[in-house]
């Protein structure tokens, strides 16, 4: 049986973990900004709500009509786009991404050499099965939640201290 190049093994590594970053800021990205929108739409129809309320007790129907619209409107979009349940996925994805990530750093820095070839084919086999399951498993990202993971990545964001010496 041939040897296995640890070379071409190292490579490969270091493009899921390159990539794993990547997805992993993106889904924080997008996660983030589901916040945002759950945010923008709930409070307001919080607030609306309770100030239709009291605007039908003070007795102004017209106010409190226009408030009650509102928040009808504020509603059907939550219950629609579910903002907070996108937060939730994406923010359970970029997790699923960067522990995949630094699985394959401990394993690439640490075991790769300690292992041998059948060692390595197979947890190298477990690794990019993990990553292709979670490639399909995830929702998609926005391409500006991507871009602004890849302009943080290259302003040194993810690198950690004791890799810059």
């Amino acid at each position: 049986m041939a040897s296995i190049n640890r070379e071409k093994i190292t490579n490969e590594l270091l493009r899921m973990e390159e990539d794993c970053d990547h997805s992993g800021r993106a889904h924080f990205n997008a996660s983030d900004r589901w916040k945002c929108w759950n945010y923008a739409f709930g409070i307001p129809s919080v607030i609306l709500s309770t100030a239709a309320g009291a605007a039908f007790l003070k007795d102004y129907p017209l106010i409190a009509g226009a408030m009650s619209l509102t928040v009808a409107v504020l509603t059907a979009l939550m219950t629609f786009l579910k903002p907070g349940e996108k937060t939730a996925e994406h923010k359970s994805s970029g997790d699923q991404y960067l522990a995949l990530r630094n699985d394959s750093r401990v394993f690439r820095e640490i075991e790769l050499e300690t292992v041998d070839d059948d060692g390595a084919k197979e947890a190298m086999k477990g690794l990019t099965t993990r990553r292709n399951e979670l490639n399909q498993a995830s929702s998609q990202f926005s391409r500006g939640d991507f871009e602004k993971a890849r302009r943080s990545i290259e302003a040194g964001e993810s690198t950690h201290k004791v890799d810059k010496n």
